[in-house]
């Protein structure tokens, strides 16, 4: 196992245990108050916990190496992962919507706010410090588990400060039912956030390209590397997880001999490997008749 295999994986087991806490610590803060827009923060706090193992067994998943049934490997599991989180989280949202509305038809009373509050923050501080590590790393590390998993507990973090700010007002204007609207507002953002993290990684099962920037580096290196031959186009990539898959025609002179044309594969696929964390490629070579004047022109 790499060192960014056993970071990755390290990160989404301490996910689990934090998430425990965290939720413990939110039904402290519901019991102490029995605010319904601090139930339903505790109620999304079970969604965390849900996800956060299931993006500790994606994560050991994905880190299988290929095999005869999977030959292009296991990274797609990581999108599996936060799909099924978008999912739960989509699941927490109409939980809270439940909550809310029997509570606007009948607002209940708010008691000991100080103590409650000051737990709820407690647990928003431990969540917001945890999020901003995983989507830090996640990013660092190409994993797309991880990165969902920081992005949901940060959509949980906007919307425990967004309680809390709805339930001091609440008591200070002393409007009771300010309290479930606050939870259907909620509710809102964390549907909104959910379909956030299902769109993203939907577009990674369905083979999107490499971001912009990162495509136009490996044009970069072709171009810089690719000495002897001709032009390379049809140049194509997807990304799946950490692996990045590239593949392009080179078209080299028709006279040159096998072993040479080999030599330029060589070097090109050693820089991309190199330069391109993950990557992987595949390249087809074509003698000078098959030159397109388009892609990248050598």
């Amino acid at each position: 196992m790499t060192s960014r295999e056993t970071t990755v994986r390290r990160l989404a087991f301490w996910s689990i245990p934090l998430a425990l806490a965290v939720m413990g610590l939110k039904f402290i803060a519901w019991q102490l108050t029995g605010s319904v827009a601090l139930f339903s923060d505790a109620l999304e706090s079970i969604v965390n916990v849900i996800a956060a193992m299931v993006a500790f067994v994606a994560v050991s998943y994905a880190q299988k190496p290929a095999d005869a049934d999977h030959p292009f490997g296991h990274h797609k599991a990581e999108y599996f992962s936060a799909v099924i989180e978008g999912v739960l989280i989509v699941l927490a949202a109409l939980l809270i919507v439940r909550e809310a509305v029997a509570a606007l038809v009948s607002p209940g009373l708010i008691t000991a706010p100080v103590e409650g509050i000051a737990v709820n923050i407690f647990a928003g501080l431990i969540n917001g410090v945890w999020a901003m590590v995983l989507i830090r790393e996640g990013r660092a590390f190409r994993s797309p588990a991880l990165e969902a998993d920081g992005r949901h507990i940060l959509t949980d973090v906007i919307s425990s400060g967004g309680v809390i700010v709805g339930l001091v007002l609440a008591l200070w204007l002393d409007v009771p039912i300010l309290d479930p609207i606050l939870a259907l507002l909620v509710a809102g953002n964390v549907l909104w956030q959910g379909w956030k993290v299902i769109g993203s990684s939907v577009a990674g099962l369905m083979d999107g390209a490499v971001a912009p920037d990162e495509e136009e580096r490996i044009r970069q290196l072709i171009a810089a590397h690719a000495t002897g031959a001709i032009e390379a186009h049809d140049i194509k990539s997807r990304r799946a997880g950490y692996a990045s898959f590239v593949e392009f025609h080179l078209v080299v002179d028709g006279d040159m001999t096998v072993e040479t044309s080999h030599q330029i594969c060589d070097r090109l696929e050693n820089v991309l490997r190199r330069e391109v964390p993950g990557v992987k490629v595949t390249i087809h070579v074509e003698p000078g008749h098959k030159a397109k004047d388009e892609g990248v022109v050598l």
